[in-house]
C-alpha cells in the first residue's frame, strides 16, 4: 500500500501547488460529485459556526449541475445575470449578497468560453458577508500554470482529473474529481484522508481521527487508476508543458473562432475566447436550417458534434472546444468542414439538413421520446422473408 499511497500523496502535493490551495480531498469520483463534495465541506464550515444559511448565489450561464448539487443539499438557488458581455458583474451580484447566502458557484473561465476578470471583486464581496466561493474546475485545463484559482479567492473547486490531466474532453469515462479546499474549508474535508509520518503515509479512516471531517464521499480513496494516469501526465508535461498545454487550448479556439467568424455569428462580439469558443445561430436566420440540423449535418462529414444548446444564456449555441491535442491540420479539416456545411444552409440546400445524419449507422433519433420512453430490453424482430423466396 506503501507506494500506491505515495504516489496518491505526490499527486496531492502538485495538485496544490497548481491550484494555490492548502488541501484536496481525492475521493470523489466525478465533476458532479465534486461539486457535491465542495458544498458539503461549505455546509459543514457554516455549521461549525452555528449558522444555517439558506441561499446559493449561481450565474445564469453556470453548468446545470451547479443548482441542482445546491437543491440537493436543501438550499433554494438565486440566479445572477449575466452581462451583454457574457460575464458577471460584481455589482449584480452584492445586489443579492445578504447573512443567508452561504456560497456563490461560479466557473472560471466561464461556460461561453469567457475569463471572468472580476473574479477578484466578486470573491471579496462573497466573503465580506461571511460566505464562500465555490468555483466549478470543469474549464480548468484553460488556465494550468496560469492563473492558480486560490489566488483568485476561492474556497472549494473540483477538478476533473480525466479531462484537466489526462483524457480530451469527451473522451468517456472512468473520471475522477478532487476537491481542492482553501484553509477555512480544510478541516472539513472528506473521509479518508492522508497523513504523513515518520512511519510514512497512512490513510486516516475513522471519525475520531478526523474530527471535523463531514464524513465519507464513498467506499474508497477514489478512483486509483485516473490518479496514476494524472500523475504520470504530469511527470510528463512537467510545469512548462501543463502551461503549454492551456496556451495550446486557448490558442486552438481562437484559431478556430477566427477562421468561421465570417461565416458563424458570435454572440459576444470578435473578442478572444479561452479554450472553447462560443457561436449562436443568428446567422442560421431564414436558412431554414437549426442547431440541431447543422449538428446532426457534422456526423455525415465524419465529426462529433459540438455542445449545442449550451450555455442557456445564448440562443441555438453552438460551442466548440478542440483542446490541447488537436494539430493545425487537424483544426484545417475541421473548419474546412463547417465551411462547407454553413455554405449549404445559406444558400438553401436544406434537404443536406432536414434529415441528417444520412450516412450513420442510425439515422436521426426522437431524442425526446428516447429520454421519456427508452426501450431498455431487447426483443427479437419479427422474421421477414426474403425476397427471393
Amino acid at each position: 500500500m506503501q507506494g500506491a499511497l505515495e504516489l496518491i500523496g505526490e499527486l496531492r502535493r502538485w495538485l496544490c501547488e497548481l491550484t494555490g490551495m492548502p488541501a484536496v480531498a481525492l475521493s470523489p469520483k466525478a465533476g458532479a460529485h465534486g461539486e457535491l463534495c465542495g458544498m458539503m465541506a461549505i455546509k459543514a464550515a457554516l455549521a461549525a459556526r452555528g449558522e444555517t444559511r439558506s441561499i446559493v448565489l449561481v450565474p445564469d450561464s453556470a453548468h446545470g449541475t451547479n443548482p441542482a448539487t445546491a437543491a440537493l443539499l436543501g438550499y433554494r438557488v438565486e440566479s445572477i445575470p449575466v452581462r451583454a458581455d457574457g460575464t458577471v458583474d460584481p455589482e449584480e451580484v452584492k445586489k443579492r449578497l445578504s447573512r443567508e447566502v452561504a456560497a456563490i458557484m461560479l466557473t472560471n473561465p466561464n461556460t461561453c468560453g469567457l475569463f471572468e476578470c472580476d473574479i477578484v471583486a466578486i470573491a471579496d464581496a462573497v466573503h465580506a458577508v461571511g460566505a464562500y466561493f465555490y468555483a466549478d474546475g470543469a474549464n480548468f485545463n484553460a488556465i494550468v500554470g496560469k492563473v492558480r484559482p486560490g489566488d483568485l479567492g476561492v474556497d472549494a473547486m473540483h477538478i476533473n482529473l480525466h479531462k484537466t490531466f489526462s483524457t480530451p474532453h469527451g473522451g468517456g469515462g472512468p473520471g475522477a474529481g478532487p476537491v481542492v479546499l482553501s484553509a477555512a474549508l480544510a478541516p472539513f474535508a472528506p473521509l479518508p484522508g492522508l497523513v504523513s509520518g515518520a512511519d510514512g503515509i497512512r490513510l486516516v479512516e475513522h471519525e475520531s481521527e478526523g474530527a471535523k471531517a463531514f464524513g465519507r464521499m464513498c467506499a474508497f480513496h477514489g478512483q486509483m487508476g485516473m490518479f496514476v494516469r494524472a500523475m504520470s501526465y504530469m511527470l510528463a508535461h512537467g510545469s512548462d508543458g501543463m502551461r503549454q498545454a492551456s496556451e495550446d487550448a486557448v490558442l486552438n479556439a481562437n484559431y478556430v473562432k477566427a477562421c468561421l467568424k465570417d461565416s458563424m455569428s458570435l454572440p459576444f462580439g470578435d473578442r478572444p475566447c479561452m479554450h472553447e469558443v462560443l457561436f449562436d445561430d443568428t446567422w442560421l436566420d431564414g436558412t431554414g436550417v437549426s442547431t440541431l440540423d447543422f449538428a446532426k449535418a457534422m456526423i455525415d462529414e465524419g465529426y462529433h458534434p459540438m455542445t449545442v444548446y449550451f450555455p442557456l444564456v445564448v440562443h441555438g449555441a453552438m460551442l466548440i472546444e478542440p483542446t490541447e491535442s488537436e494539430s493545425k491540420a487537424s483544426l484545417d479539416l475541421f473548419i474546412a468542414a463547417l465551411r462547407d456545411l454553413a455554405m449549404a444552409a445559406k444558400r438553401g440546400d436544406t434537404a443536406r439538413f432536414s434529415a441528417a445524419p444520412y450516412y450513420a449507422p442510425r439515422r436521426r433519433l426522437d431524442e425526446t421520446r428516447a429520454a421519456r420512453q427508452p426501450v431498455l430490453r431487447w426483443t427479437r424482430p419479427a422474421a421477414q422473408s426474403e425476397a427471393a423466396e
